[in-house]
């Protein structure tokens, strides 16, 4: 019989263990949960989550959640590259329309995320030289690596993020010109009415010869970028930007845009080198472009 999410959820806080099996007794009710939690009819929920819950909350709550999740997917079939774990399956994700099997389950990475990862440890040598580093909107599948890095002097940054070290708007960085070796400002830049002004932040906060990866959702059929200002409803933002809070749809016009401003952009289409099995394995895009931007 088909029960609702919120009576699995409210047997597993009534059913808590004693403190001494809490581990254990606590994955095997999450288990129970989620084989009723993450069937394919519910995909709705996770739809609900993104667009009501605060991301602040979400995570923190991730937090809770992601050693449940890697243990319940662990399997063969597909790999985080992050940090080399292997699942059944990965989790669906989208605010509007769910992407079936794209959200890691040990370190809620995208397909995005995987793919700059491959690019970064594969193709750059950005992990083991000494630079002074920008995150805007630190990615939690990052956060912690990142940090880590011996050689980075690293500093995060967004307006709302518990990640954040400076909270700060991206159109006013409070940081001197030419601070920055690298900038990683992804999927940000969709969210700002002024993104002109932020990319000239971005600009006027590296150094010269630094590098960016300023990734954003991108339609690759599009020529011009759409924007409309009057477009305020929630809803009409998801049904038309394809989330709540962007202000815009990019399109191939996007690169063009950031070589206004004063980049030099290239348009590193990494993902086209892997395999058709990789690319499933991985849960990578094989059409994605990664912008790769150089002040001269």
């Amino acid at each position: 019989m088909y029960r609702p999410q919120k009576y699995y959820f409210l047997q597993i806080i009534k059913e808590l263990p004693p403190k001494k099996n809490i581990h254990f007794e606590t994955f095997k009710l999450f288990r129970t949960f989620a084989k009723e939690f993450f069937k394919p009819q519910n995909t709705l929920i996770f739809s609900w989550i993104l667009n009501k819950v605060p991301r602040p909350w979400l995570i923190k709550a991730s937090y809770c959640v992601r050693p449940f999740l890697s243990l319940y997917f662990r399997g063969n079939k597909y790999e985080d590259p992050i940090d080399g774990k292997k699942f059944r399956k990965f989790l669906p994700y989208g605010y509007a329309v769910q992407r079936p099997n794209v959200l890691s389950p040990s370190t809620l990475s995208l397909e995005r995320h995987r793919l700059l990862w491959l690019y970064l440890t594969r193709e750059t040598d950005f992990l083991s030289r000494t630079l002074n580093v920008l995150h805007v909107a630190p990615e939690q599948a990052f956060y912690k690596r990142f940090k880590k890095q011996p050689l980075w002097q690293y500093t995060t940054t967004d307006l709302h993020s518990p990640l954040a070290d400076v909270k700060a708007d991206l159109c006013n960085l409070p940081f001197a010109d030419n601070t920055f070796d690298l900038i990683l400002c992804n999927h940000v830049l969709e969210h700002i009415p002024d993104d002109q002004k932020a990319m000239n932040e971005l600009l006027r906060v590296m150094k010269s010869g630094g590098t960016g990866i300023f990734q954003i959702p991108q339609d690759y059929t599009r020529e011009a970028t759409f924007e409309d200002d009057s477009i305020t409803d929630p809803d009409e933002r998801t049904r038309i930007f394809g989330q709540y809070d962007h202000v815009r749809v990019y399109g191939m016009d996007y690169f063009d845009k950031l070589r206004k401003i004063g980049f030099e952009v290239e348009e590193v289409r990494y993902a086209q080198q892997f395999s058709e099995e990789e690319i499933e394995k991985y849960r990578i895009v094989r059409e994605e472009i990664i912008p790769v931007c150089r002040k001269p």
